[in-house]
């Protein structure tokens, strides 16, 4: 994962829903970036009822290919789904700028439409 910050917080929400079920018994989420943030806040919570593994990229901290592509898999199946869902707001691309500037403490994402 190359983001960090805000992103993977909302994730690590996700996967801690009680409505989510994820069928493997580890979650391994493999830090690649830091954007757009350096830190995370992360509930005790997530750890126990997730089975969730953090790890970084470095050489010989990354999984190997088939083990990602299947991680990958997986994630675009429950997105394909709607297992997995992402809040966001369509914003047409005339009004970006307002939009960009404005807070949004719900975390959702801005989609630009022509």
């Amino acid at each position: 994962m190359y983001l960090w910050g805000r992103p993977t917080e909302a994730l690590l929400a996700a996967i801690t829903r009680v409505d989510f079920r994820h069928s493997a018994a580890r979650t391994r989420l493999v830090r690649v970036g830091q954007s757009p943030g350096p830190t995370i806040s992360l509930l005790a919570a997530v750890l126990r009822s997730s089975g969730l593994e953090i790890v970084g990229a470095a050489s010989g901290s990354v999984p190997p290919r088939d083990v990602m592509l299947d991680a990958y898999h997986q994630l675009m199946a429950r997105a394909a789904s709607g297992a997995l869902r992402v809040d966001t707001e369509r914003v047409p691309l005339a009004e970006i700028e307002a939009a960009w500037q404005r807070p949004d403490p719900t975390g959702r994402r801005l989609v630009i439409v022509p």
